[in-house]
This record gives C-alpha cells, structure tokens and sequence, in this order.
C-alpha cells in the first residue's frame, strides 16, 4: 500500500523515492543516489535532498488532513545540510509531526545515509488546502 503513495506524486517518482511506513505519526522513505541526482563532486545535489524530504511530509500531512479538505501545499522549508550523500548511497529518512493543526502541519524529517551518517534536516510546513 505505502509504495502507491508516491504514484500520486510523479516527481518523487522519477527521482526513485520509495515510501517504506506511512503513518499519521511517522513517515519513513529511502532513495538511493543516482548521478542524475548529483551535483559535481558526485554528491546529490541540494534540491533533490529538500525534494526526497518534501516528499514525505507532504505524505503525513496528506495523512493527517481534517474531514473535508482536499490537499495540502509546502508553504516554508528549511534544511540544514549535515554532511555530504556521495553517488551509489542508500539514504534513509523519517518524518514526523511536530505540530499538527487544522489549517497547517509542521514536519521534522531527518535523512541519514545507510550507514549512519547524517546528511540533513528538514522542517518543513505544511498547509491545508479545503
């Protein structure tokens, strides 16, 4: 069920995100990166890091959208870069809520390499579209 999510968002597609949990409280993802993916360096580039955690806060947000509204939309993004994502890693995030309001949800996703290693965090806001 959870891979079918990113159906629904053909750009996280493309870029090979898999959804692996999708709760209300807890969004997890992997994405391994490719050189399409990469800045020089071969290291993935900064907008793909921020797009694999959009992603999934825009998954719990969908999934915590009140009776009746329809969608929800990125309104403010913040990522602080941690460390570097070299070509051929296994990234691993998972997104949580921070807040989750009728009109606007605030998500933490934190993504770290396979092996541990940090590569950024992201908080993102949310807003629910009626």
């Amino acid at each position: 069920m959870t891979d079918s999510i990113v159906d629904y968002i053909p750009f996280s597609k493309l870029m090979g995100v898999e959804v692996t949990e999708a709760t209300k409280d807890k969004i997890t993802g992997t994405l391994t990166v490719r050189e399409d993916l990469c800045t020089t360096g071969k290291i993935m580039h900064g907008g793909a890091v921020m797009a694999f955690a959009d992603t999934l806060g825009a998954v719990g947000a969908f999934l915590n959208l009140p009776e009746g509204a329809k969608a929800t939309t990125t309104v403010e993004s913040k990522t602080n870069f941690l460390g570097a994502a070299p070509l051929g890693s296994n990234l691993i995030a998972e997104t949580k809520p921070v807040k989750i309001g009728r009109r606007l949800s605030v998500w933490q996703t934190e993504i770290k390499t396979d092996k541990g290693r940090q590569v950024a965090l992201v908080t993102q806001s949310q807003l629910v579209l009626s």
